[in-house]
């Protein structure tokens, strides 16, 4: 996220008079105080979201998150690594919770970003349902692909406004924007990036449910996401920890987390103590892997900054709602500055 200070000289952005900060949401303002970023997509984008949630467009213009990709070898190996992607997600949310602030006060939330999310296109957003049926595969994800309604199509570098329309219409040339047309691959993977859960699929598995925060939870979230899902062991060893657990199970979870952070519970077992046994899991895969760099230190160096969020007990979200009272004096300047990259 960017704001503008008159900064000293050695910020990072001090050429474009800005502050870099790595937060879930904005902290200091209302979204309606954002000016738009002139895109075609995101114009039709935030013409059709409203009609489907109150949130979307602070969604757009309000959350930042951090992402990983991660590839797979088969079909099989995608099922596994997606269905557990979505199971642990609302666990990883919970540890990288990092947007307690907007518009200038304590928003009452660990991660507002996740709850605002909620409510943006039900349609498209939430728990990967699909994901966690006995017979998930490929072809179920393309039949849940093509449930959610369209955004748009691209023709000769002008986005055509297709909200709410129906894919398989188009597969079938029935699409009345372009009668008698059919999608190429081109349009179909255009399709595939307006859909907007947790953990999303396509040439590679997208897991979508973290703040954005500092340089080092930036490195240790995709060191975490390899470390469970890069080895058979640590994918079984996940897997018993969260193998019971439903799709209301996960979605109730994934809801609380957003309010509850490390204290949320699922099945009576507290997000805190199944972070530590999922940290723990991904530690022993990294070690194990041994993937160095020129000083010779492997991928696990990257979740120390995990390790200090568990022994404190507390997410991110509450250490700065911490330090904005006793480090910043209640000052949203003070903190943005001393947060800043």
């Amino acid at each position: 996220m960017i704001f503008r200070y008159a900064v000293n000289k050695l910020c990072c952005g001090k050429k474009l008079d800005i502050l870099l900060v790595g937060l879930g949401v904005r902290p200091n303002e209302s979204y309606k105080e954002v000016p738009f970023m002139p895109k075609a997509r995101y114009q039709i984008m935030r013409n059709y979201m409203p009609k489907k949630g109150s949130r979307g467009l602070e969604m757009m213009q309000s959350t930042c998150t951090v992402q990983a990709n991660l590839d797979y070898e088969s079909e099989q190996d995608m099922i596994k690594k997606t269905r557990l992607a979505v199971k642990i997600q609302p666990i990883v949310t919970a540890l990288f919770a990092n947007s307690p602030f907007y518009e200038g006060s304590n928003n009452g939330f660990e991660s507002l970003r996740r709850h605002i999310w909620t409510d943006t296109d039900p349609d498209r957003c939430g728990v990967l349902k699909v994901a966690l049926e006995e017979d998930f595969c490929f072809s179920k994800y393309v039949d849940f692909a093509l449930s959610v309604p369209m955004y748009f199509v691209v023709r000769e570098n002008k986005y055509l406004d297709c909200s709410g329309k129906s894919f398989s219409d188009f597969l079938s040339g029935n699409l009345n924007i372009l009668p008698g047309e059919k999608p190429t691959i081109q349009d179909w993977e255009n399709h595939l990036s307006t859909i907007f859960t947790e953990v999303r699929l396509k040439k590679i598995i997208e897991v979508r449910g973290a703040d954005a925060g500092n340089w080092r939870r930036t490195c240790a979230l995709p060191a975490f996401w390899v470390g469970i899902l890069y080895g058979e062991n640590s994918i079984s060893l996940a897997e018993s920890i969260c193998d019971q657990w439903t799709f209301d199970d996960i979605e109730k979870l994934s809801n609380d987390v957003a309010k509850q952070g490390l204290d949320a519970e699922i099945r009576g077992e507290k997000v805190l103590s199944l972070a530590k046994d999922l940290l723990e899991i991904a530690r022993s895969n990294l070690l194990k892997r041994n993937v160095v760099d020129t000083l010779g230190n492997n991928e696990s160096i990257y979740l120390s900054v995990l390790e200090e969020i568990l022994q404190k007990k507390i997410s991110p979200a509450r250490e700065l709602l911490k330090k904005f009272d006793i480090d910043y004096d209640n000052s949203m300047e003070k903190l943005l500055r001393g947060i800043a990259y």
